[in-house]
């Protein structure tokens, strides 16, 4: 196959590949802000830094959108400049995703410790906080547990065996029971740091591999679009 030949078949390649790479882009975009929201829920006990990996896969799923737009104008002209811009754009996603895919498992693998410290500590402001008091509320009452490790760590914070009604199903209250104990038969026995974590993990797993695998199929667009500059290279040099 000559060069111009050789040149048709990575240009299509590269088209077909952009309308990929904005179906990728999409992707981890709407990725990123579904964690970013689920996150929000639980503002008051995640840090700044569990909202950053979100935030950049949001960030460079953007930028994956205005990139897509060289290699689509690059291939389609053979425009050695646009071309050569979008490998080097291209390039750039490619280490932003690999290192948002890296903090989203940095993430998980540290969540657990981080979560035992922020919810010991917030246990013992719950009736000084309103704040504190509806987290703990929304925590309990959406992922059905009660108290750090068990229900018996909020003895320590009312030094009786009352507890938040959050830590019995909703049925509970709506039979008109106004009191949760530890005696109660619909009491949530898993403890919030297990279920929370898990939860954290799992989501912080879906960014990790969402950013890295992504970024490895991006990185398919930086050969051929660097092939594709060589090969509208030659062709002028033969001309």
């Amino acid at each position: 196959m000559n060069l111009s030949g050789v040149s048709a078949c990575v240009k299509y390649l590269l088209f077909i590949f952009n309308l990929i790479f904005v179906v990728t882009g999409i992707a981890i975009l709407i990725v990123g802000a579904v964690i970013q929201g689920v996150y929000l829920t639980y503002s008051f006990i995640l840090d700044d830094k569990f909202f950053s990996a979100p935030a950049l896969l949001i960030a460079v799923g953007a930028i994956v959108l205005i990139v897509s737009f060289f290699g689509c104008c690059g291939a389609v002209k053979e425009n050695h400049c646009m071309i050569l811009t979008f490998s080097i754009m291209l390039l750039v996603v490619f280490i932003l995703e690999l290192s948002g895919g890296i903090a989203g498992y940095v993430l998980r693998n540290s969540a657990r410790d981080f979560l035992k410290s922020k919810l010991n500590e917030s246990m013992y402001n719950y009736s000084k906080d309103n704040e504190t008091h509806e987290a703990w509320f929304v925590l309990q009452t959406t992922l059905e547990c009660c108290g750090n490790n068990n229900y018996s760590d909020w003895e320590h914070v009312f030094h009786n065996e009352s507890l938040p009604m959050s830590c019995c199903s909703p049925s509970h209250s709506a039979i008109g029971v106004e009191v949760c104990d530890t005696h109660s038969k619909d009491l949530h026995r898993e403890g919030c740091l297990k279920m929370f974590g898990e939860f954290v993990m799992d989501h912080a797993a879906v960014l990790g591999g969402a950013g890295i695998g992504i970024a490895f199929i991006q990185l398919l667009g930086v050969i051929l679009a660097c092939l594709l500059a060589r090969h509208i290279r030659k062709n002028y040099e033969s001309v």
